[in-house]
């Protein structure tokens, strides 16, 4: 059966902070707009339980805030799907077309929003501790090690939020990372308050072992070149994350760490498809620059749209 084909003014691929706020800004303009998101509403700052540094908030949890900017968004009229996979993105034509596993939506201004994914352990054993001692989100599997050894792999201001979240499970808590820490030291000092943390630098994980379920790691110490293995229970993993380009990979221009080039006005080299937050090249990825970038987008997806109608009238 044919599938259904719906017109919408914006399509935002990606309902994390830079989507939903680009989908605030094009809603106030009176443009239809459609959000897609093939994982979590919110996008990986829904599982931060603690954000301290978004104006506005002394401390609040992601999800509480993701989920007041979802609202916000579909007070100006923007339908936020996370249900419907995206299949297939044509970015050149006009309109574009976005087909899902559902529909296809013909629409004047795409933005790419899809942001990150963490990237996995690159051990070859890995796999085969997915979910049984290797998780990547600390806020859905943390409970599961109530008074165990837990180990987090990583040195930056995610892995070290995840560290302080997860000491609250933790019998014992190991960061291991291969080199210096990354993270602020507002975040690393919260942390060394805790009395069941160690921090192993300069230290790579070289081996898991366990019989069904991980049970030990083996790691390298580069700087005395010691090997040895300790015990643990579960390893939470953050050290870095790969773009999600594979949709349009081939029609869009990608910078030098595989995100899309786009400039401050997040234009991208195809008229009317706009790049905001993580998936953009840019020095600084904050969640505050994700808003400003989704604010741009929105706002000059509108100016494009406009254009369109001035085209149209001549």
């Amino acid at each position: 059966m044919d599938k259904k084909r719906i017109q919408k003014d914006v399509v935002i691929v990606g309902a994390g902070m830079a989507g939903l706020t680009a989908a605030i800004y094009a809603g106030r303009a009176n443009r239809k707009v459609l959000v897609l998101e093939n994982s979590l509403v919110g996008g990986q700052i829904a599982n931060t339980a603690g954000i301290e540094n978004y104006p506005g908030f002394l401390s609040v949890a992601g999800g509480d805030l993701m989920g007041v900017v979802q609202q916000q968004a579909e007070k100006y009229g923007a339908t936020v799907d996370e249900f419907d996979n995206i299949e297939r993105l044509e970015l050149t034509s006009q309109p574009k077309l976005v087909e899902t596993e559902s529909a296809i939506y013909e629409a004047k201004a795409v933005i790419l929003a899809s942001g990150m994914n963490r990237r996995k352990l690159p051990l070859p054993e890995a796999p085969r501790y997915d979910d049984k001692g290797i998780h990547y989100c600390e806020l859905c599997d943390g409970h599961l090690y109530q008074n165990k050894i837990i180990a987090v792999a990583g040195g930056g201001n995610a892995a070290i939020d995840a560290a302080y979240y997860l000491t609250k499970y933790a019998k014992k808590l190991y960061v291991i990372h291969r080199s210096q820490l990354r993270a602020d030291k507002t975040s690393v000092d919260r942390l060394l308050e805790k009395p069941n943390v160690e921090i192993l630098l300069e230290t790579d994980i070289v081996g898991l072992e366990g019989e069904g379920h991980l049970e030990r790691v083996r790691i390298h110490d580069k700087a005395t070149g010691e090997d040895r293995t300790i015990p643990v229970d579960g390893i939470f993993v953050n050290i870095g994350v790969i773009p999600n380009t594979e949709l349009f990979k081939n029609q869009i221009t990608l910078g030098p760490t595989g995100r899309i080039e786009s400039g401050e006005d997040c234009r991208t080299n195809i008229p009317g498809v706009f790049a905001a937050g993580d998936i953009r090249e840019k020095e600084i990825r904050q969640l505050t620059t994700a808003a400003s970038d989704g604010t741009t987008a929105g706002i000059h997806a509108d100016e494009f749209i406009q254009s369109l109608s001035r085209k149209e009238s001549v």
